[in-house]
């Protein structure tokens, strides 16, 4: 299972946003720095209103939805890089997950202890953000000293890295990530052995107090730290940034589903931004949904962007993988709104495709295997 980590400054929320949307008390959260030392893993549903529709629709016993795994990693400090706090902690952890949610505090709170001092979003990601180049660029010169020496004596694929870590090096230096650098397709396969941590996909959850989440969700950049953090995640990152308050989501943690509802709804919103994070993730970790439904359950499943009809089957079973006939598809749009596989059938709505067919999210399938 893909992982997203999450990421941030001592005290900007995220052991308390990992709570939230992992529905848990597996983060401590507590007011002082490096709270969380060991990461913490959790499965974390992804909210998708298709799978009720249809369950309606096939009288389903049960509903079961795709999940992702979300890591709480330690906070890092300026000088992480230099192994400064938990730095080499820090950095060891987030080299093994997919893709990164960097919370970033922007709401102010005096009882509640910033690292820095004081509340600067911009500032945060900044050092965050530094401290991941300047790891990358420690990782780039012990590569490129070990592959110069294989390129100089003719080896081509040396040859091909060492080209890459030239164009990389300097960008770097600028102080922008390598998710930034546009390279061709046959740069990206090289620069992917890498493993440089600003070459991960970002998505920034804005962290904001309780009583602004109804205006920030309305219009984000109506509050003037979250509009500085969508302009600046979209022009330094080509990153997506959310409204979230942790806070609130956490408060919900034992509520029943009713009660939560209620509540919310006191509050003026019908969700804390949770729903849309862990959606952003979903994406962010280039995953699509395919869906399932029958008496006995309807189902979300897990695929890559891209995958074909046959490894899509796979995800079901090997040897649905191995043993693949067809696929009987029909979107989910078109299913709903016919009301019936049957009435879709009908309708022409409902298609075989074969072994080359490209999976499309919402594709709501019944596969034909030899087996």
């Amino acid at each position: 299972m893909l992982q997203a980590g999450i990421v941030g400054l001592p005290n900007v929320g995220k052991s308390t946003l990992f709570n939230a949307v992992t529905r848990s008390r597996n983060a401590e959260a507590a007011n002082y720095p490096f709270c969380t030392i060991e990461p913490n893993k959790g499965i974390v549903t992804v909210p998708d209103e298709r799978l009720q529709a249809l369950s309606d629709i096939s009288g389903s016993q049960k509903i079961i939805p795709t999940a992702i795994e979300l890591v709480d990693i330690a906070g890092l400090v300026e000088g992480a890089a230099e192994g400064a706090g938990l730095g080499n902690k820090f950095l060891s952890n987030i080299r093994e997950v997919d893709a990164i949610v960097q919370v970033v505090r922007c709401f102010e709170n005096d009882d509640i202890i910033h690292e820095m001092g004081s509340v600067d979003p911009l500032r945060d990601i900044e050092v965050i953000n530094t401290e991941l180049i300047l790891a990358d660029i420690a990782t780039l010169a012990k590569r490129h000293e070990n592959r110069a020496k294989k390129a100089k004596q003719g080896d081509k694929e040396a040859q091909a890295e060492v080209a890459v870590m030239d164009k990389l090096r300097p960008h770097l230096d600028d102080g922008k990530p390598a998710l930034t650098l546009e390279l061709t397709d046959e740069e990206k396969i090289a620069a992917a052995d890498f493993f440089l941590l600003s070459a991960k996909p970002t998505i920034f959850a804005c962290n904001v107090a309780e009583e602004e989440l109804a205006a920030a969700l309305e219009n984000p950049d109506s509050n003037e730290l979250v509009a500085k953090v969508r302009k600046y995640a979209a022009e330094h990152h080509g990153a997506e940034s959310v409204v979230i308050s942790a806070r609130i989501e956490e408060e919900m943690v034992e509520l029943e589903e009713a009660d939560a509802k209620e509540y919310l709804e006191a509050l003026g919103i019908t969700d804390s931004g949770v729903t849309a994070l862990i959606q952003g993730v979903y994406e962010l970790l280039g995953l699509r949904t395919y869906l399932t439904t029958g008496e006995m359950e309807t189902r979300a499943w897990t695929i890559t962007a891209g995958a074909l009809a046959p490894q899509a089957a796979g995800v079901i079973h090997t040897d649905f993988e191995a043993n693949f006939i067809r696929a009987e598809i029909v979107s989910y749009e078109d299913l709903v709104e016919l009301g019936s596989i049957s009435a879709s059938r009908d309708a022409g709505k409902l298609r075989a495709e074969g072994k080359e067919y490209e999976m499309k999210d919402g594709d709501v399938v019944n596969f034909l295997t030899s087996a």
